[in-house]
């Protein structure tokens, strides 16, 4: 079953109530760091905004007025959102080098798949060196996808916390670059630059969606080490004010919801083995804490069966819209929205009704094409060849 969970919050009528009229995402990306990035990143080969969907069978299924998904599974051919963090933290890395340092850089970060392989393809892309260190949960045929952008794959025994860990230690003892998207000490900075690249989308969203009456009343966002949540909450908090934020996260890595619950950041143990790999997260990001604080109202977990259950569906079509390949971390936002819609008591809480409007993101395609058939049963290509 799914579980819910609302903590007090700071009082917030609106981006003003902050001191200088600053947005709550300045906490953890410097304003600076977003003006760059929304100036560099269209200019890369290949920019193109990814689509936001309209899921009407589902939200016809579900009883809200609408639901709408960023579909980023198209994002620079990486087939995630993650291509605009790690490679724009790798561009800022060596801004201001000559070639010769940028080609002896050597970029380091730990990951679950997505984010090293945005690393390893932005220092290919500018001609520097990357390591990404890997958990021995992470398939096989992620670390291959890093392998053919040019990086080097390190497997580190036990979760992606102590691959977190074991990366940050190598990176200071052998003056790497460390590029981290989850800050787990103070002086981690990376976090902030990679954030700053996330906020690009949500651009996009807001520019999408303008005036319109579609303007979202529900979002919900999947949560990992809160990077992705952080950058999304605080940018549309900034764009539309107090909105009904929903963090949902797997129920056996919900180091978020229990963050919330304790009142400050804390980790949890264990394998944290589920099947959305890329919220195989222990350990909340420092970085992204200082903006989903004061302004989450909600965390949610769900089990496995409501992601797995969730990537079916949408590949089959289901719900009468047209057939989805949705990845296993791609799928926690929209598999949050079900269960919650289809819990009374959840349902009422969030006040989801014939009037809501729900923005989620898929923020991945089928990256592991082998995993998603496993999971599935669906061959994903076979659902491109019949779009195309």
């Amino acid at each position: 079953m799914p579980a819910l969970f609302s903590p007090p919050l700071a009082v917030l009528d609106g981006p003003a109530a902050f001191d200088g009229g600053a947005s709550p995402l300045d906490l953890s990306v410097p304003p600076e760091l977003r003006a760059r990035a929304r100036a560099e990143i269209p200019q890369w080969a290949g920019y193109a905004p990814t689509p936001l969907l309209r899921l009407d069978g589902m939200a016809r299924a579900l009883g809200v007025g609408g639901v709408l998904t960023k579909y980023e599974a198209g994002r620079f051919g990486l087939g995630s959102f993650k291509a605009l963090g790690g490679a724009f933290a790798v561009a800022q890395a060596v801004c201001g080098m000559t070639q010769d340092a940028i080609a002896q850089a050597v970029m380091v970060t730990a990951s679950d798949g997505n984010h090293g392989l945005s690393v390893a393809w932005g220092a290919r892309r500018l001609g520097c060196k990357a390591t990404i260190y890997l958990h021995e949960n992470v398939a096989e045929s992620r670390a291959d996808l890093i392998r053919a952008q040019g990086g080097e794959v390190v497997r580190v025994k036990g979760n992606y916390d102590d691959s977190t860990h074991q990366a940050r230690a190598d990176a200071l003892r052998h003056g790497w670059h460390l590029v981290s998207d989850t800050a787990i000490a103070d002086d981690d900075t990376a976090p902030g630059v990679v954030m700053a690249g996330y906020t690009v989308m949500m651009d996009e969203i807001v520019a999408e969606l303008g005036e319109s009456a579609e303007r979202p009343t529900h979002v919900f966002i999947q949560g990992g080490c809160g990077g992705l949540a952080a950058a999304a909450f605080g940018a549309l908090f900034e764009a539309w004010g107090a909105t009904t934020f929903v963090m949902v996260e797997p129920d056996k890595a919900d180091c978020l919801y229990q963050s919330a619950r304790a009142g400050h950041p804390v980790r949890i143990e264990g394998d944290l083995d589920t099947v959305m790999g890329g919220l195989s997260v222990g350990e909340v990001s420092l970085t992204a804490w200082k903006t989903i604080q004061p302004i989450v109202g909600h965390y949610l977990t769900i089990a496995d069966s409501a992601a797995t259950e969730t990537m079916t569906a949408l590949g089959q079509g289901r719900f009468g819209d047209a057939p989805l390949v949705v990845g296993d971390a791609g799928s926690a936002g929209l598999a949050g929205l079900i269960e919650a819609a289809r819990d009374p008591a959840i349902r009422g809480a969030l006040g989801l009704d014939a009037r809501s409007v729900v923005l989620t993101i898929v923020t991945e395609g089928a990256v592991d094409q082998p995993g998603y058939t496993a999971i599935t049963g669906i061959d994903p290509m076979a659902i491109a060849e019949a779009a195309a």
